[in-house]
């Protein structure tokens, strides 16, 4: 039952949206799917956690709604190099989650005039909290990510 795949068509049917609005919550990163060559498939358990539909087997306390944060670090004076690396341990620690089924959904933008560099976080509170701990211990932990990439310019 947790393994259903729908077109985006479906869940356009099921929720009574129209088609361009399903794929706009998919760019916005509101509703997670996967791509199979030019077309989205939908998984059951994404579709349940858009309309907030209860997992079977989850359980949460009488009264106690899930909590979602969006979060914006941003990063100035950082390379580009640097934000490459950053912005790969950021989304690798993202998808190495503990469950998959409350991931957190990251974005990173890159500004090249203003070698500033953005990172946009959606998803629960504890573990937005975690990643952004992560990202603090490599920025200021002096022997993190920067310092490397500043070893590495001068090496080459």
């Amino acid at each position: 039952m947790g393994n259903e795949m729908y077109s985006v068509e479906q869940v356009a049917e099921l929720l009574g949206l129209h088609v361009r609005t399903v794929r706009g919550y998919i760019r916005a990163g509101r509703l997670r799917a996967v791509r199979i060559g030019k077309q989205y498939r939908v998984a059951r358990a994404d579709l349940d956690a858009l309309t907030g539909r209860s997992q079977p087997g989850a359980t949460r306390p009488a009264g106690v709604a899930p909590v979602e944060v969006s979060s914006i670090a941003q990063v100035d004076g950082i390379e580009r190099a640097a934000a490459d690396r950053l912005g790969t341990l950021v989304l690798a620690a993202a998808n190495t989650g503990a469950d998959p089924a409350h991931a957190l959904r990251v974005q990173t933008v890159y500004d090249e005039e203003r070698n500033r560099m953005k990172i946009v976080i959606l998803g629960g509170a504890a573990a937005t909290a975690e990643l952004l701990r992560l990202v603090d211990a490599v920025l200021e932990g002096g022997n993190g990510l920067l310092a490397w990439e500043a070893g590495e310019a001068r090496d080459a």
